[in-house]
């Protein structure tokens, strides 16, 4: 790997380490419902706790646009749970800079963590967006930086956002490198587009054929096979002259599925058929291949489940995005399901799941431990795959 990382660090006992970690977590009624990103940040904070180092912890909690905002997406709770689960105190303050954090900071004795407040916070200013870090304001960036000795990223999920948390700080501390977690990411998600073992099969579902064209267009230059299913799959029906019926489509993206499937037609594989409601409600669901007018596609059917079994027979990498049907519905999971049956019983296979909706699926399927890594960035990872450089990443000093 050509960043610096943790283990690029020499003499860190005593000194500040400034460390982006994601921990924008699902919160509801103040309680976090899902701890994975939290977990997966813990060995890059215990190896700095090893030795020795005072650690901030800086992260966001999703999008700051109102004071009202502010009162529901404090970073306190997420304190809270990660002081129960790591068994490590910490200490929160409710402040994004100013003379109280660099008070504390200077209290801080080796081996202990503090976290402060949301950093999109420092989007609003009296009430006014002005959008300071996820614009990457470089007085914010500056003002970090100046609180630590160096700077950790170990934030994948943002890693393809230039903010003043990662970019900013990188780009005016002395040393900087990349956490554990960001390092696996790039050896598995790299390894597997750059080095695969074959068969490769891309399985990419979605609402938006346009979310993921070039990811489409990147993957089939390199996979044996790409089967693209749930609501993307119907712009390319459409394509095909298939009825949808009031499935999700794109219209305006027809030419582009037209061009997709003859440029890729030996790698493509388009789900055929569907499971599908009179409206989008989990309710039982009726198979086919052209949907009638007044039915909605929620999920692929038995006869695509089986292509794509047949596909994944003695598959060696497999990167998966996007849950294959509206998993949600105890009704519409079942091709999700079968996917992940699949996975998980593949012999000496590497097999990737994308980050956002597909990790969720992943835990609430039970099949995290099963999978040889789970993506902790959703637009990150999909980015990656693309062949894009990320921002939070490039800022870090080379090796």
């Amino acid at each position: 790997m050509k960043k610096k990382t943790l283990y690029d660090l020499k003499n860190i006992k005593g000194k500040i380490a400034l460390v982006r970690v994601d921990f924008n977590v699902p919160i509801e009624n103040g309680k976090v419902t899902n701890n994975a990103r939290i977990i997966a940040a813990l060995p890059t904070i215990e190896y700095l706790l090893k030795n020795e180092a005072k650690i901030v912890l800086l992260s966001h909690l999703g999008r700051i646009k109102s004071e009202e905002d502010k009162k529901s997406k404090s970073l306190e709770m997420v304190a809270n749970e990660f002081a129960k689960i790591s068994s490590h105190p910490i200490t929160f303050i409710a402040k994004t800079r100013g003379k109280e954090i660099e008070q504390a900071i200077k209290n801080m004795e080796n081996g202990s963590i503090l976290m402060i407040e949301n950093t999109r916070f420092e989007d609003l200013k009296d009430g006014n967006i002005v959008n300071f870090e996820s614009k990457n304001n470089p007085e914010l960036g500056k003002y970090w930086a100046s609180l630590g000795d160096f700077f950790v990223n170990d934030a994948f999920g943002t890693a393809h956002r230039a903010h003043a948390s990662n970019v900013g700080i990188a780009t005016y501390i002395k040393e900087s490198v990349v956490g554990f977690l960001i390092e696996k990411e790039i050896k598995f998600l790299h390894d597997a587009v750059y080095n695969p073992k074959r068969p490769f099969i891309a399985l990419l579902g979605g609402a938006k054929v346009s979310d993921k064209i070039n990811v489409i267009d990147a993957l089939a230059k390199k996979a044996d096979k790409v089967i693209i299913g749930t609501a993307m799959c119907y712009t390319f029906h459409l394509a095909m002259g298939k009825k949808i019926g009031k499935s999700l489509a794109e219209p305006e993206k027809i030419d582009l599925a037209k061009e997709l499937m003859a440029k890729y037609k030996d790698k493509l594989i388009i789900a055929s058929d569907s499971v599908c409601a009179l409206e989008y409600k989990d309710i039982k669901g009726k198979v086919y291949e052209n949907i009638p007018d007044n039915l909605i596609g929620l999920d692929i059917g038995p006869k695509t489940i089986k292509t794509i079994k047949k596909e994944l027979k003695g598959a060696k990498t497999v990167i998966w995005n996007g849950p294959f049907g509206v998993t949600e519905f105890k009704n519409y999971r079942a091709g999700s399901k079968a996917i992940a049956d699949e996975l998980i019983n593949l012999k000496g296979a590497i097999t990737i799941i994308g980050g956002g909706d597909s990790a969720a699926m992943a835990m609430e399927m039970g099949i995290e431990d099963k999978i040889s890594h789970i993506s902790t960035g959703g637009g990150a990872s999909m980015e990656f795959l693309e062949g894009k450089e990320l921002p939070g990443i490039a800022a870090i000093n080379n090796k």
